[in-house]
């Protein structure tokens, strides 16, 4: 199966990073928190899988739709 990208819904800043290269999620597991508007958005894995890249990182700004990490199911 292709990986899947996971993709931002907001435009912000990520406040905080909970998952690492190669661990192993499963599907709703929290991958990281962004903030947006003094607000604290979680960002769920679509798919259970391994986290194969993070390609953000704390503190980094960020646009709505923009890629951020990839699972491998």
């Amino acid at each position: 199966m292709a990986s899947v990208n996971v993709e931002s819904e907001v435009t912000g800043k990520v406040w905080k990073i909970e998952a690492n290269v190669g661990d192993n999620v499963s599907e709703g597991d929290v991958l990281m928190i962004l903030e947006s508007m003094k607000m604290e958005i979680p960002v769920e894995s679509p798919v259970s899988g391994i986290v194969r890249e993070l390609l953000v990182r704390k503190d980094d700004s960020i646009d709505e739709d923009q890629v951020i990490a990839v699972i491998e199911p």
